[in-house]
């Protein structure tokens, strides 16, 4: 069987010697036939929530935020739609925030691709440093009573806009809603208390999960300490066409995005898989091995314990050099190692959540990666580097049998498969 895997900018054809391949992808939808007509339907007659143009007053300082790089959210085509249905607002009112989180600063290039040449050159763009607090301001307390900072001039607006994308998200459930504020916009400490170890191994921390989750609870809780008056949200299909927006009040929104999503995006299995082939759903979210943890992630969920999962997820960002993620896997022999210093009371360190969760995926099954990686540097990841891919995949299938099922995520954690209660309580 040929697949296409999506790799980077261009794809990934590989060949699967196998008659029983299980291929998991959404369910595809079109893109709409006229996103911006769509766009101002949806800002007119939002979800719970006054049309935005009535919301928005000329005089009033407005702070756009939008995510970063790493995310396929198409602020190029919306900004100018948003522009457009706020031209009462001169210019010079909005600030456009990028929702870095604890991710290294945009490129000028990178921001030039992510919100056009002109949109970058014509407004004021807070590229958001966690790490920089002479930037941040005080917006509030965590549920925990401690201090909570976002972007100066994002607490010193009048009127706040969250701008996302829709996806299940790992720990989240779904990324969008508030989590376009937080932790995109946070400072480092909030970030860390957010990601605790506790938080991101609970079992309701997880793909698809917004009720009682303790991760979307305070993603909700510290979002919300400053009003957001409007959300923006989208969703997308494999060729980064939006099939659907959902605007208007935050939750609410959100809330029906989710489950939008959730029928589109979630596939049940009835049984686990000794193989699973997954991406990280190419460029840009394949850019670093710390993003390609969603798609291990992915495919973690129906893999047999001690089974094989196999990646191909490009890397060109490296780990990435800045933060901790490398040096938190490199600095242990092996993942049970790192999850025992992570989970070490008192022991805080940005990135360990994303360490810890690389750690659990890597005890629970085998883990081969094809990328632009060194060799090394992947051994030293806990997995284990592939050079041939379809050698790899035509090898790992003689080695479990010809008979074996098999899975295949081409999209990545653009699809979230998972088993069926019946299935796990076997």
């Amino acid at each position: 069987m040929r697949i296409q895997l999506q790799y980077g900018q261009h794809g990934l054809p590989i060949d699967i010697p196998s008659d029983h391949v299980t291929v998991i992808e959404p369910r595809f939808l079109p893109g709409l036939p006229d996103e911006a007509a769509e766009f101002q339907a949806a800002v007119r007659r939002p979800i719970d929530s006054a049309p935005l143009k009535d919301l928005i007053q000329p005089t009033d300082k407005v702070a756009l935020v939008v995510p970063d790089i790493t995310r396929p959210f198409p602020a190029h085509r919306v900004l100018p739609w948003l522009f457009a249905e706020l031209s009462h607002v001169p210019r010079e009112n909005f600030t456009i925030h990028l929702g870095n989180g604890s991710h290294r600063l945009e490129t000028n290039q990178e921001i030039e691709a992510l919100l056009g040449a002109d949109l970058a050159a014509q407004y004021r763009v807070i590229n958001h440093n966690a790490h920089d607090r002479s930037t941040l301001e005080l917006a509030g307390a965590d549920p925990d009573g401690q201090p909570v900072y976002y972007d100066r001039d994002y607490v010193q607006a009048d009127k706040r806009i969250a701008l996302g994308f829709i996806e299940p998200h790992l720990m989240a459930g779904f990324s969008g809603g508030y989590k376009a504020i937080m932790p995109a916009i946070a400072d480092i400490d909030s970030i860390l208390r957010y990601h605790n170890a506790a938080r991101i191994g609970h079992p309701r921390s997880a793909w698809g999960v917004l009720d009682n989750n303790p991760t979307q609870e305070v993603i909700r809780h510290n979002g919300a300490l400053l009003p957001v008056d409007f959300c923006l949200n989208v969703t997308l299909n494999r060729q980064r066409a939006i099939t659907r927006f959902f605007c208007g009040d935050v939750i609410a929104a959100h809330e029906q995005g989710a489950a939008f999503c959730q029928q589109t995006a979630m596939i049940a299995c009835d049984r686990p898989f000794p193989i699973v082939i997954t991406t990280n759903s190419g460029y840009p979210l394949d850019q670093n091995l710390y993003q390609t943890d969603k798609g291990l992630s992915a495919a973690a969920q129906i893999v047999e314990e001690g089974g094989l999962i196999i990646c191909a997820s490009e890397c060109r960002d490296g780990f990435p050099a800045h933060g901790n993620f490398r040096r938190l896997l490199f600095d242990h022999a092996t993942p049970r190692d790192l999850r025992h210093t992570i989970l070490s009371p008192g022991f805080s360190l940005f990135d360990q959540w994303e360490a810890q969760i690389h750690a659990d995926i890597c005890l629970k099954a085998r883990v081969a990666l094809y990328s632009t990686l060194p060799a090394e540097d992947v051994r030293r990841a806990y997995l284990e580097p592939i050079g041939d891919l379809n050698a790899f995949i035509a090898a790992a299938i003689d080695r479990v049998g010809r008979d074996a099922p098999l899975a295949v995520l081409p999209e990545g954690p653009q699809t979230i498969p998972y088993l069926t209660p019946e299935t796990n309580a076997t």
